[in-house]
């Protein structure tokens, strides 16, 4: 069954074709004989009732420098497509939330990946609100006396953007750290959302777990270590991927979040585990497919596509 797939990802020329998952997902597609086309974000509109993407036809290669080819540039109807892949990287802020809100109007006639209205309700970080039983202490405020009551109850913080990602501007505010005012003045100075702080759990130096679920089922797990005097695992600032194992406590989450995530149309989700908590749930354009298929020897991908072929 060949589809028509169009992908909404950021710039693909300067891309880790041995690390990216958006790369991935697009060459195994391309494999199973689907056509693809590539756009930008911004290249996304609405008008006289019909979403259109200005953008290419695709081709890929895995090679290093010379990994894509374009055909003339073009106009499509997204209507006309069977699947369109939302995969730009967060921050989650109105320009992102502007496109799901006009993928809305073609889903799930055509099939947009991740469902975009629960992309829109669900951002990583408040979906873990759902199931506090299985994520350490958690707050989310702007006040900063609010903030200030929190960290005098759990003394040892994480202090982080609630719309960021990558491990950008994420803060360890240790027992007797005094700089939870500036930050707050520092990030008060740059937007006016809230923030969130989590209990800090030690179990970080052992490595931030990424579980990988398709369709609702875990299919398996890499373990990001933070570098050397860093607490940020995430391997956009350093951290290293280790094989890992799936765990019992990681079954018992993905059994409890499954459900939800299957009957909410996100086919693809990371989620991280730092000794034994659920810490986020990533649905807008999670990571780690690739190191995964090169330590456990499995096509996730190729997984990916079966749930696809199968709602499509």
């Amino acid at each position: 069954m060949a589809l028509k797939v169009a992908i909404q990802m950021d710039p693909i020329e300067p891309i880790d074709i041995n690390a990216d998952s958006t790369f991935r997902i697009a060459e195994e597609a391309q494999a199973r004989g689907h056509e693809l086309f590539y756009y930008t974000p911004d290249k996304i509109a609405f008008s006289d009732g019909r979403v259109t993407a200005k953008g290419w036809p695709l081709t890929l290669r895995r090679e290093v420098g010379n990994h894509f080819s374009l055909e003339d540039e073009q106009i499509i109807d997204l209507a006309d497509w069977d699947v369109v892949w939302l995969r730009q990287d967060p921050p989650f802020d109105m320009s992102y939330i502007t496109t799901t809100h006009l993928l809305d109007f073609i889903h799930p006639k055509t099939l947009v990946v991740n469902d975009p209205f629960w992309v829109r309700n669900y951002p990583e970080k408040l979906l873990v609100l759902n199931f506090q039983d299985l994520t350490p202490p958690t707050m989310i405020a702007r006040d900063l006396e609010t903030l200030k009551s929190f960290k005098a109850v759990h003394g040892d913080i994480i202090l982080k953007p609630l719309y960021g990602n990558g491990g950008a501007g994420v803060f360890r505010l240790g027992p007797d750290d005094r700089n939870l005012n500036s930050l707050h003045e520092l990030f008060a100075g740059i937007n006016r959302e809230p923030l969130i702080a989590q209990k800090f759990l030690p179990d970080v130096s052992k490595g931030d777990k990424r579980v990988i679920l398709v369709d609702g089922e875990p299919v398996g797990a890499i373990n990001r270590v933070p570098a050397k005097g860093e607490t940020r695992s995430n391997m956009h600032v350093g951290g290293r991927p280790e094989k890992v194992e799936l765990t019992e406590r990681d079954r018992e989450i993905c059994a409890a979040i499954g459900p939800l995530l299957r009957e909410k149309g996100q086919v693809f989700v990371g989620i991280d585990v730092i000794g034994g908590w659920l810490t986020e749930i990533n649905v807008t354009s999670p990571t780690g497919i690739q190191e995964l298929e090169r330590f456990d020897g499995i096509n996730v991908a190729g997984k990916i596509w079966e749930a696809i072929e199968a709602r499509v």
